[in-house]
């Protein structure tokens, strides 16, 4: 068990290190985020900042840029091992994969939060955004999360087997970004389209934090109306799913003689 921690905990700390080697590039990341929302916020306005519903949107967007964080993690940083030749030592590790890759979830999700917090506070003070915040939002996004990282092991064991899966991971970036209900209502949206979103591992994560956070409902009302226990089921069977199916994967390449290649 210490063993175990120990692995999980250098990973986490070897992560944070190669993050903070490369911080100008985060710099630039967030700045890039940051204009990428202001012009999405007058093209919805007309031409215009309207910062009472400035509010919802930014909560989405803050949503969708962990996903986008969580599916980058997994496709570009296991792309980069194998590139680099080191997909085989991390193998040979005595630490199970999995608490490798744990490790690096959670520096990838520290880092997110910093870069997040960092970019939020100009941007909600430029904006006049107001995103009250409150404890009982806290399981809601823990939950929202977890499936949000849990869709990124089923992108990183599509990663083991076809290589390269920057095109797909791109489609569904920008799938969350405009389908999910970070800038639209999942309601306003056409019925089939309505239904997809709902099976995205961030919509419904949205939908309950809007509720509780922006329309000060609390976690009994959520969780007697089915919101809760239905974000509780979802982001449960993306968590548990994408490891299963990372697994999988991971025994397919393995058979293949190809985890490693490139």
């Amino acid at each position: 068990m210490n063993s175990a921690l120990i692995a999980t905990f250098n990973e986490t700390y070897k992560g944070l290190q190669i993050q903070w080697s490369y911080r100008f590039n985060m710099i630039g990341e967030m700045l890039t985020i940051g204009f990428v929302f202001i012009g999405i916020a007058f093209f919805m306005g007309n031409g215009r900042l309207d910062s009472a519903n400035l509010s919802s949107t930014f909560l989405g967007y803050i949503i969708w840029f962990y996903a986008l964080t969580a599916i980058s993690n997994m496709a570009w940083g296991l792309r980069e091992e194998m590139q680099s030749g080191t997909m085989e030592q991390m193998y040979m590790s005595p630490a199970p994969v999995g608490l490798i890759l744990l490790g690096r979830t959670l520096a990838n999700m520290i880092t997110t939060t910093i870069m997040i917090t960092l970019m939020s506070i100009p941007l909600m003070l430029l904006l006049q955004i107001r995103l009250p915040l409150h404890w009982a939002g806290l399981p809601v996004f823990i939950l929202t999360l977890a499936g949000l990282y849990g869709f990124g092991y089923i992108i990183g064991g599509a990663v083991l087997i076809f290589k390269q899966v920057e095109t797909f991971a791109n489609l569904i970036q920008n799938m969350l970004l405009f389908v999910n209900g970070s800038f639209l209502p999942v309601t306003r949206l056409p019925g089939w389209l309505a239904l997809l979103a709902k099976t995205l591992p961030s919509t419904q994560g949205i939908i309950v934090l809007r509720r509780v956070l922006l329309d000060h409902q609390s976690l009994t009302t959520v969780w007697q109306d089915g919101s809760l226990i239905w974000l509780t089921v979802h982001s449960a069977l993306y968590f548990f799913g994408g490891l299963a199916i990372f697994s999988l994967c991971e025994r397919i390449a393995k058979r293949r003689g190809s985890l490693g290649q490139y």
